[in-house]
C-alpha cells in the first residue's frame, strides 16, 4: 500500500531544497505521521510537498543512509521499526549524553545564545499550543540541537540528532490534545533560565525530568498494546 502523511509541515526556509525535505520527513517520522508497514511514494509526497520528485527521493536516500527508511523497489520507501528495547536504549543514551552536557553549560551561555534559544523555545510552544505535532517534533529538535552546539562538540551534536530522529513517539497525538506536549514544552523555559543563571543542578534534573516524557510515552504504549 502506498500513502502520504497528513500534516507536513511547510517546508520554511533551509539551505537546501533537499534539507528542508529530510527535515520535514524525520519529524513526520518521530512524530509517528509516517508509520512502519506502510510504504510511501516519491511521486505522492512530493506532490503534497509541492516539489519535484528530486529532491524528495535524495532526501529519502539520505533517510535510507541513516537506517531510518528502507527502498522498497519500483514502490517507494517504508518506515523501519524499532523494538520496544531498541528504544529504550535510544533513551537511555539520550540521558546519559544530554543531560550533563546541557548541565556544563549553566552559567556560560552569552546573552546572544540565550535570546536564541528562548525564540526557538517559543516556536516548540506555540507549535504545541496548536497540536502540531509535526512542527513540535521539528522545532523541538532544532532547540535541542542548538543547545548542545553551544558546548562546542559537533560529534556530539551529530549523535544525538540521530538518536533523535531513531525515536518514535506514537503517542503525540493524545499528548497533544491532553495539553501535555505545552508543559513538556515550557520546561524548555524553565530550563534555559537555570542555563542563564549557572545553576547546573536545576538544568540537569530539568532536562533529566523533560526526557522522562519520550520514556513515558513508551510505557504507555507497551501498557495499552498501541
Amino acid at each position: 500500500m502506498s500513502a502520504v502523511p497528513e500534516g507536513l509541515p511547510s517546508l520554511g526556509e533551509r539551505s537546501s531544497l533537499r534539507e528542508r525535505v529530510a527535515v520535514s520527513l524525520r519529524a513526520a517520522l518521530v512524530s509517528g505521521r509516517m508509520v512502519p508497514g506502510v510504504t510511501y511514494s516519491v511521486p505522492a509526497l512530493a506532490e503534497q510537498f509541492g516539489v519535484s520528485a528530486t529532491p524528495v527521493r535524495e532526501a529519502m536516500l539520505d533517510l535510507v543512509n541513516e537506517g531510518i527508511v528502507a527502498a522498497v523497489p519500483n514502490k517507494g520507501y517504508r518506515v523501519v521499526e524499532l523494538s520496544d528495547a531498541e528504544l529504550d536504549q535510544v533513551s537511555q543514551l539520550r540521558r546519559l549524553l544530554e543531560v550533563p552536557t546541557v548541565g556544563g553549560l549553566a552559567g556560560s551561555l552569552d546573552a546572544a545564545t540565550v535570546k536564541r534559544l528562548r525564540v526557538l523555545a517559543r516556536q516548540v510552544r506555540d507549535a504545541a499550543l496548536r497540536a502540531d505535532v509535526v512542527a513540535y517534533v521539528e522545532a523541538d529538535r532544532e532547540l535541542h540541537l542548538a543547545l548542545l552546539s553551544a558546548s562546542g562538540n559537533p560529534r556530539l551534536v551529530d549523535l544525538v540528532g540521530r538518536l533523535r530522529d531513531q525515536s518514535r513517539l506514537y503517542g503525540l497525538e493524545q499528548l497533544a490534545a491532553d495539553g501535555v506536549l505545552v508543559e513538556s514544552a515550557d520546561e524548555h523555559l524553565a530550563l534555559i533560565e537555570a542555563l542563564e543563571s549557572g545553576d547546573r543542578r536545576s538544568a540537569e534534573a530539568v532536562m533529566d525530568h523533560h526526557l522522562d516524557h519520550v520514556r513515558g510515552i513508551w510505557a504507555q504504549r507497551r501498557e495499552t498494546g498501541a
